[in-house]
């Protein structure tokens, strides 16, 4: 079993940028993946990035790349989601979650960490 909790969620204004983090406790296995989703208000849950646990390799929305950048620390099991230049439209609650295989569909989620992105 694992489990995951989000943190570092917060208000920001218009350009600035957040850092969140994902703690995991439990067997994270070498062939898992650690991807970020967000919701927001009224719209379907939608990727944001992912994270090969072994090897490193990333993937990006396109509303996301060049702004943000996944990073994980294996020792400590966590996932950060550093996110700059950001716009209202990141306006979402942020979540976390593992895939135990590339390529398999995310079978742990975190409770998610509220993102508002306002002036």
């Amino acid at each position: 079993q694992v489990q995951l909790v989000e943190s570092g969620g917060g208000l920001v204004q218009p350009g600035g940028s957040l850092r969140l983090s994902c703690a995991a406790s439990g067997r994270i296995f070498s062939t898992s993946v650690m991807g970020w989703f967000r919701q927001a208000p009224g719209k379907e849950r939608e990727f944001v990035t992912d994270i090969w646990w072994s090897g490193g390799n990333t993937h990006y929305a396109d509303s996301v790349k060049g702004r943000f950048t996944i990073s994980r620390d294996n020792a400590k099991n966590m996932v950060y989601l550093q996110m700059n230049s950001l716009k209202p439209e990141d306006t979402a609650v942020y979540y976390c979650a593992l895939s135990r295989a590339i390529g398999n569909k995310y079978d742990y989620w975190g409770q998610g960490t509220q993102v508002t992105v306002s002036s």
